[in-house]
């Protein structure tokens, strides 16, 4: 309580000293923590990020496997381009929504790689988005051992968050599951193909 009346006085006195067209002295409060603030702030900003990119996995995801559901065959002549066309298109667009094609989100997300997998089953399309990252860079959170940050009572999901923030290359993936959608196939008549 005593800091605090003391940060009011000293308020009132530089709020004071501008009225009366004197100019200000810089506080000390304010010289030595304004980097702890701008460090938190950071910090905070890195955590945000984390949050943002499994969002938007989570949203590119469904695309891809909706998408997928509608547009690929049953009929094993057009595997080819489920694979090699409509795959490819699939995951042009989503690295453009999550964020690869523009340098600024790719490096506060810390992006590095993404990969689409399809398998096909009897009923389900299985599509897994995976999305590997770069250390986070937040030098200040890696200078101690992740045993010492991450001991009791913290566990594995301190451990893969130390990991995330100092190691990098961490896989954030999403996994969906689609089922065959029975599009009607163009009748051909025999003899004719």
């Amino acid at each position: 309580m005593t800091a605090f009346k003391t940060v009011l006085a000293r308020l009132g006195r530089g709020a004071r000293a501008l009225r009366a067209g004197r100019p200000g002295q810089a506080m000390t409060e304010v010289v030595l923590l304004f980097p702890l603030f701008l460090l938190i702030v950071f910090i905070t900003a890195k955590i945000f990020a984390l949050l943002v990119l499994v969002q938007k996995l989570e949203i590119a995801s469904y695309y891809a496997a909706r998408r997928w559901q509608l547009e690929s065959h049953l009929n094993a002549d057009y595997v080819d381009w489920d694979e090699n066309t409509l795959k490819k298109d699939i995951e042009k667009n989503v690295r453009g929504y999550i964020g690869f094609d523009t340098p600024a989100v790719s490096k506060f997300l810390n992006l590095r790689d993404l990969k689409i997998e399809v398998v096909r089953t009897q009923v389900w399309n299985v599509v897994t988005l995976t999305v590997v990252t770069n250390p986070a860079g937040v030098k200040l959170l890696c200078k101690y051992p992740k045993q010492a940050v991450c001991s009791y009572p913290y566990g594995a999901a301190c451990m893969n968050g130390h990991d995330y923030l100092c190691r990098g290359g961490k896989q954030l993936e999403v996994i969906k599951y689609v089922p065959n959608r029975d599009r009607p196939i163009q009748f051909v008549l025999p003899g004719l193909k």
